[in-house]
């Protein structure tokens, strides 16, 4: 953990009692946490505190408080957690009394974001629509089976969104599934998406899609290729992710990944996210099955979504499933690599089972294809990388249950602009 020491001092002065005094200072992009400490040398000076970020006033605690943390999700009492933007901002000095000159020493303590891989469920239904759950029973699940987040997707509605949870580790994205006749897709990220959500022609959806992508939603394409409730409005609409993985391993998710590989190699770069789509207990449909691993900055809502969208993603049939991830240098999972080819590119494996399958996957072709033959867990595979536009990652595995080999993992692309080498 990145951390900045700043220390600002100012020295107010009797004639600016009742004044309000600002110490500025830089706040560098990808700033996790601001803290801020600051002392009175002069015990007859009354000084206040609070503070401005680069638009407006963040919080005041006046003279209740000598110090204030501030981050994406949590702040001291008084002051607004949220996204901290980079610029310039300012520490609030009020003179509340000044008999003397007295002298103000404020530290500030900025900490670099430090980014993880989350995991979680995208795709959900409780009582508020078809489902059976209660949402307190799909917090408590989900927090058993150690997901780090969910979305609230009911179908056309929002009143989950307005659920109040019981206090949950759990970052709980509000959401929504559009349910029409001829295809479903998820609203992300804002508790009122569409004021209507009534749509029976194209040119409806569109409308809805655009009016949710204007409220600051971000949209996925939900089970495309479902024989039962597939995607037959318009692919050209403005969405942002797909969803390629939809509960079990089935032959319909087979074809959305076939389609997606399409898109990549025609220089798409759709990020492929997966969901349970649970609605009540079942022997195989259950919450974080698939898993969503997102790499992102923080835990809050805005982070995930934002690191989705940057394709930041990898999928696993469980939570405690296989997991796996592509680095080149300082790149990972979903990034467009601009460095010279060839370029020497990592694969990196957790949660490996004997005979699990692995599959490199480039537009070109299957790079390689090989058999884990050790009960160690954890393997790198180097792979390089010579003018392919990208390279993905699926891992099989036999079911015995299902009595056949299924996807038990697979990652978004990393992405390459570099020319080939001769």
């Amino acid at each position: 953990m990145k951390q900045k020491q700043l220390t600002l001092t100012r020295m107010i002065m009797p004639e600016e009692q009742h004044q309000y005094i600002e110490l500025s200072f830089p706040v560098p992009p990808r700033t996790a946490s601001i803290q801020a400490d600051f002392h009175v040398e002069e015990n007859e000076c009354v000084i206040d505190l609070g503070v401005r970020d680069t638009e407006q006033v963040r919080g005041w605690s006046g003279g209740a408080r000598s110090s204030f943390t501030i981050e994406e999700t949590t702040a001291t009492p008084g002051y607004r957690a949220g996204s901290i933007p980079a610029g310039e901002w300012a520490i609030i000095l009020g003179a509340y009394r000044v008999p003397k000159p007295c002298n103000v020493t404020v530290t500030v303590i900025l900490t670099e974001m430090e980014s993880v891989w989350l995991k979680g469920d995208l795709h959900m239904h409780s009582v508020h629509s078809d489902g059976s759950y209660t949402l307190d029973e799909i917090v408590e699940l989900c927090e058993q089976k150690g997901l780090d987040f969910i979305a609230t997707t009911d179908h056309n509605t929002t009143s989950q969104n307005q659920f109040i949870h019981k206090e949950s580790p759990l970052t709980i994205i509000p959401g929504m599934e559009l349910t029409t006749n001829f295809g479903h897709c998820n609203f992300f990220g804002v508790a009122d998406p569409v004021r209507d959500f009534r749509a029976i022609t194209g040119d409806q959806v569109r409308e809805r899609l655009t009016e949710a992508k204007s409220a600051g939603a971000t949209i996925s394409l939900n089970h495309p290729h479902c024989p039962q409730c597939g995607w037959h409005w318009a692919w050209d609409l403005d969405y942002d992710f797909v969803e390629v993985w939809n509960g079990p391993w089935r032959e319909a998710n087979a074809k959305t990944v076939d389609w997606w590989h399409q898109q990549l190699c025609q220089g798409k770069r759709i990020p492929a996210i997966g969901g349970s789509d649970t609605h009540r207990p079942h022997r195989y449909i259950q919450h974080g099955s698939p898993t969503v691993w997102v790499y992102s900055d923080s835990r809050s809502g805005e982070s995930i979504l934002r690191a989705i969208e940057q394709r930041r993603v990898s999928l696993s049939y469980l939570p405690e499933g296989p997991f796996v991830s592509l680095s080149c240098e300082h790149y990972t999972t979903g990034d467009v690599v601009s460095l010279p080819s060839p370029a020497q590119t990592t694969v990196r494996f957790e949660r490996l089972s004997r005979g699990d399958r692995i599959k490199i996957i480039s537009n070109d072709q299957v790079e390689s294809e090989s058999i884990h033959q050790s009960d160690e867990g954890q393997l790198q595979i180097p792979v390089e990388v010579n003018g392919q536009l990208f390279v993905r990652v699926e891992v099989w595995r036999y079911m015995e249950e299902a009595g056949q080999e299924m996807m038990a993992a697979m990652s978004n692309p990393l992405y390459f602009e570099g020319k080939p080498g001769r």
